[in-house]
């Protein structure tokens, strides 16, 4: 984050105890949260924006395939940047975890620990949490900043090419990765974390026939190198270029849910074409509903959402120019 966007996010930073009603608050300060929050601030809407520093966008060491910035950029200055265009246009920011939701009478009460605040609509912008390797967490994120450790094939696939990768997965999480890391190498493995793979005759059969070498687990160490990642079992240690985590993730909808949100049986936010929740002015875009997993569609979700809120607001008020 650069000096001037910190700045801007200290003068920004709200006093939750605050008794107006602003028209929308939103849950999470990732790609979605934040685009929403620019296109909220524009429309001349009072937002606030709940920020616990927890998107995984701020882990992307640097990002090539989001448009626009062919050198690529990384995830923690791509958000350092929209911080500071949604202050520009008058968005606050609440550095604090949201720990309730409730539903009143057709207005929201948002609480944290510095207190509560009324909106009369929210987006929830939370996202998921990647299940990690069990390794330290200096040496994970050491690991995801030298690219040794990936989470994001569709994302960095084409940086892998022709390099020898693990996957790190069982089931149909680490089949599903590897068979899509194939278009990218032909030097793949996919490696059980336990003893149990979970994989069926048939994924067995598709693994042989792409030439997708499986190594058994348990895992026992993870170790990393001057140029490379050390995956060890019981049964020996092999050394890779990259390892992709296709560990599942955990989706945070639970205050969404904790309001009758109707959720998927994976635990997404269930969302209408306009990123509306089964719940009257409640909302939700990004990874935390179903879809897919990139920056790109959480700002076009986010999009959606703000326009959205914008209109269904002006059902229930008068939004002029005084």
């Amino acid at each position: 984050m650069t000096a001037n966007a910190t700045a801007i996010q200290g003068r920004a930073k709200v006093d939750a105890e605050k008794t107006e009603i602003r028209d929308c608050v939103i849950i999470g300060g990732g790609p979605a949260g934040l685009t929403a929050a620019i296109y909220l601030a524009r429309f001349h809407l009072s937002v606030t924006v709940f920020d616990d520093n927890t998107s995984r966008a701020a882990s992307i060491p640097i990002s090539h395939n989001l448009a626009g910035f062919p050198d690529g950029i990384s995830g923690a200055e791509l958000l350092a940047r929209m911080r500071a265009q949604a202050a520009k246009y008058g968005a606050e920011t609440c550095l604090d975890r949201v720990t309730e939701l409730q539903n009143g009478d057709g207005t929201y009460v948002v609480s944290s620990s510095t207190g509560n605040i009324l909106a009369r609509a929210v987006l929830i912008a939370t996202g998921v949490v990647n299940r990690r390797p069990s390794i330290p967490s200096t040496q994970h994120d050491e690991a995801v900043a030298r690219g040794l450790l990936r989470y994001c094939p569709v994302c960095d696939g084409f940086e892998v090419t022709d390099k020898t990768v693990a996957v790190l997965g069982a089931g149909s999480n680490g089949f599903q990765e590897a068979v899509f890391l194939r278009s990218f190498t032909k030097d793949l493995t996919l490696v059980s974390p336990e003893r149990l793979d979970g994989l069926s005759r048939q994924q067995r059969a598709r693994l042989v026939e792409l030439g997708i070498a499986i190594k058994q687990g348990p895992l026992t160490s993870i170790h990393l190198e001057q140029e490379a990642i050390r995956i060890t079992t019981e049964t020996g240690s092999l050394v890779f270029a990259s390892v992709y985590a296709a560990l599942g993730s955990d989706i945070r909808s639970e205050l969404a849910a904790g309001i009758g949100a109707r959720k998927s049986d994976d635990g997404c936010v269930l969302v209408d074409n306009h990123q509306r929740t089964t719940v009257p002015g409640l909302y939700a875009a990004g990874d935390v509903v179903i879809g897919l997993d990139q920056i790109s569609a959480a700002m076009g979700q986010a999009g959606v959402a703000a326009t959205t809120i914008r209109n269904d607001l002006c059902k229930i008020t008068t939004l002029v120019r005084r």
